[in-house]
Formats: C-alpha cells, structure tokens, sequence
C-alpha cells in the first residue's frame, strides 16, 4: 500500500469518526464506505464496502472474496437467517453499477483512460437530543461530486458535471427517497444493530492520557495524547490559565484501537516560559468527570515512545481496513444494511 493510500484511510477514518474538540453529541452513528476503481491490482480490489457501527467496523464486502461478512462476533451472532445471503445480492449489484459509472464519468470527463475511482458514503447519527442527522456523498478521482444532507434536504453538485447527475436524479424523485432512508430506514437498522452488539457498544471504558512536550526553535509543543477509551465520544482541549483555547489547538482524529477502543491527541503550541499555565481538559462517558492533565517536564524519551505507539496504532488500522478509503463521505439509500426498495436495482446510475 503506498503512502498516498494511507494517508487517505487516516484521513478518512477521521471524518468518519469525528473531531475531540467538540461538544459530544452523537449517541450511536452508521456508516457504510464503498470504493469503486477501474484498474484493480494486488491488495486493492475492484469494488470494497465496509460497514461502520459506532466507528468500529463490523461488515465488510470485497470483489476479491465475493460476499459480505461479519467484522465483529455479535454481528455474526446477531444477523437475521438470509441477511448475508441478501447483503452479499446488494453489494454485487452495486459493484456491477459502479463499473458503469466510472465508465459514465471518465466519459463526462472527457478522460481516455487510467486509474479512476469513485467513492460513496452513506450515514445516519442518532443524536442525544432524539433527533437524526444523515448524509449521502459521492467522490470521483478524490474530488466532491455530488453530496445529500437530510437537514437540507437537497443535493449540492460540485461541477457541470455533478449537475447532470443532479438533474437527473431530482427528476427521479430521489430527494423524497433519501429523506425516507436518511430519517428512518437507516436508523432503524441502526438501532437494530445497536441492540445486537449492546453489551459490546455500550460499554465504556476509560481513557488512558499522557501528556508531553517537545521545545522546537524557541515554541513549546506541548501534546495530549488519550488512549484506550470506549466509546469514542470524547472532548479533549488545551486550557491555558483556566480558559479552553480551541482557536489554537491541533487535533487528531478519533482512531480505533485493534482492541476496539480509540485513541486521540490534541497539541497546542506555547512559549517555553509558560508551560506551567497548561492545562490538558479530558471529558468522556468513563470518567464521573472530566480530567485535569499538566505535563510534567522530564529527561529522556518518553514523547519518542508516544510517537512510536502511535505509528504502530496507525499501521494495526491499515492492516485491519485492508487499503485506503478516501476522506470523501458519500453514500446511497441501498447502500445500507436492508432490503431496497420494490422494483429498484441494487446501485444508482450516476
């Protein structure tokens, strides 16, 4: 796998995942990632979909292998008699339609050839306050295409080309769909399958934290860095004299653990003379409240380490995942873990 792709799966998975820095609100999330390329090689198939479930993967579907199968053993426990037999249906229809459109759009495009992928993602939250927030979005070559928001009710085209698209699927009355699967389809099966892995997703689980600091050319980096915790609703910010600093800080994404737990950093930079002004603020669902962290300068190479389990957490991710996922989040109604429909295919023409 070369660097670019996995960049592309960090980067992804962060926006799949969420940023710390926020206030949490999402209670439980499904996400189904999808990717299409037109020339396949070693370790990349043709067509790759993975389901999501609180950030943690449990289906997955590759051309290579040819079915949809379970990622986590109360799915495999959980599942219906008939639903991989009808999942496996969905995803070899979709892989069959997303062969066509990359052939549509390398030919909007006006491209003769080469490597080209189109990348979808399709989710739903179910949000604290008892409401549901959904998105559908398509990627070509890296790039926005066309995307769907439940709140807004309409799809945004990137370019004249996303246009056709928009038209067309306007004119098939697919904004009263994707309203329809956003807002109650979707997390109808995400209830349900909150409820096969219930011991499992609602569980929780403390974070690990360590802070530590690095003075490069006269600025302090000082580092927060959580591990461990379940589930990944968390808020990490730097205070400086009691006050949050959001404006200055760097987050990371929220990552799974090979565990199935997460882990997350936030850095903030400062001058030397103030370090002791710091603050790291922790707040997550294992804790009774939220964790006050102050680095403690020390001798050696402590932060070295950090790095170190850091890139060993990063490689365990690639090597779960298989290859890249682009940072694009798209999706599609049928893309989702239930039947489509009567009388619709399995995939969209674009």
């Amino acid at each position: 796998m070369g660097p670019a792709l996995a960049l592309a799966l960090l980067l992804g998975l962060q926006g799949i995942l969420g940023d710390p820095g926020g206030p949490p609100r999402v209670l439980h999330s499904l996400h189904y990632l999808s990717v299409a390329v037109s020339e396949p090689s070693l370790g990349v198939p043709q067509f790759m979909a993975l389901g999501f479930v609180d950030g943690i993967p449990f289906t997955r579907y590759d051309s290579e292998r040819g079915r949809v199968e379970p990622q986590t053993q109360w799915m495999e426990e959980g599942a219906e008699p008939g639903y991989w037999e009808r999942q496996t249906q969905i995803c070899q229809g979709h892989q069959h339609v997303d062969a066509r459109n990359l052939e549509t759009l390398r030919h909007r495009y006006n491209q003769s050839g080469g490597l080209h992928t189109i990348q979808w993602l399709y989710s739903c939250d179910l949000l604290s306050d008892g409401s549901v927030r959904g998105s559908q979005r398509l990627g070509y070559d890296g790039r926005d295409f066309i995307s769907f928001e439940l709140g807004s009710k309409s799809f945004v085209a990137a370019d004249d080309a996303a246009e056709i698209t928009r038209r067309h699927w306007e004119d098939e009355n697919e904004v009263e769909r994707q309203e329809n699967n956003l807002k109650h389809v979707c997390p109808e099966w995400l209830r349900k399958y909150v409820r096969y892995g219930q011991k499992e997703l609602e569980r929780k689980v403390a974070p690990d934290v360590h802070v530590s600091g690095k003075e490069e050319h006269g600025t302090l980096i000082l580092s927060c860095h959580v591990y461990g915790f379940y589930p990944n609703i968390i808020t990490v910010n730097w205070m400086k004299g009691g006050e949050i600093w959001d404006q200055e800080t760097e987050w990371g994404g929220i990552v799974p653990n090979s565990d199935g737990t997460f882990h997350t950093w936030a850095r903030i930079e400062a001058l030397p003379e103030e370090w002791e002004q710091y603050r790291c603020r922790v707040e997550h669902p294992g804790m009774l409240e939220p964790g006050i962290f102050a680095w403690e300068p020390t001798y050696g190479g402590n932060l070295d380490m950090v790095i170190a389990v850091s890139v060993i957490a990063a490689v365990l991710i690639l090597v779960l995942i298989g290859f890249g996922i682009w940072r694009l989040q798209s999706g599609r109604r049928d893309r989702i873990g239930y039947n489509p429909p009567a009388g619709k295919n399995m995939g969209i023409n674009i």
